[in-house]
């Protein structure tokens, strides 16, 4: 077998690498029969303005991802700074997967059904356009049904690790 560069590096190098491309952070919603479903995810991107296309990858072991390809929507909550804290309970392992996630999250359902949070930088809710696998996540490419923003929230930044705010 061929040497290839991925053997040339750890998976702890290729990670700090990445960490130095500064990201916002976003929460990817879901409807699921019953509570509705949430995680933070900063592997998201614009695909396309014609359609409007854009993307998030998901790990293939997250519940998320089985909740995305039942409904075929998402939406893309862009934290603002005053919700670091909603990202961090999103990101955690251990947070209730019941009625009780978002008991203290604000949020109004968008066309797909997906939650919007209140007080986001901006949102955009989406169907399922496509889904292709890549190593371990799954690309979601979604066709935005509707969007909005706010100019006076500030987008929450991730950096080398920890969260940034605009300078």
């Amino acid at each position: 077998m061929a040497e290839t560069e991925s053997e040339t590096f750890s998976g702890q190098d290729f990670r700090k690498v990445l960490g130095s491309f500064a990201t916002g952070v976003t929460v990817v919603t879901t409807r699921t029969p019953g509570p509705a479903y949430g995680m933070t995810a900063n592997a998201f991107s614009s695909v396309s303005l014609d359609p409007p296309l854009v993307l998030v990858c998901i790990s293939a072991k997250a519940e998320g991802r089985s909740w995305v390809e039942q409904n075929d929507a998402f939406a893309v909550n862009i934290l603002s700074v005053e919700q670091e804290e909603i990202s961090n309970f999103f990101a955690s392992p251990d947070r209730p997967r019941d009625s009780m996630a978002f008991q203290h999250i604000p949020y109004t359902p968008g066309p797909s059904g997906s939650p919007i949070f209140d007080g986001v930088a901006a949102y955009l809710d989406c169907k399922l356009h496509a889904a292709h696998e890549a190593g371990d996540h799954l690309i979601f490419i979604g066709e935005v049904l509707d969007l909005g923003f706010n100019d006076e929230n500030e987008p929450l930044l991730f950096h080398g690790g920890r969260y940034k705010r605009l300078a």
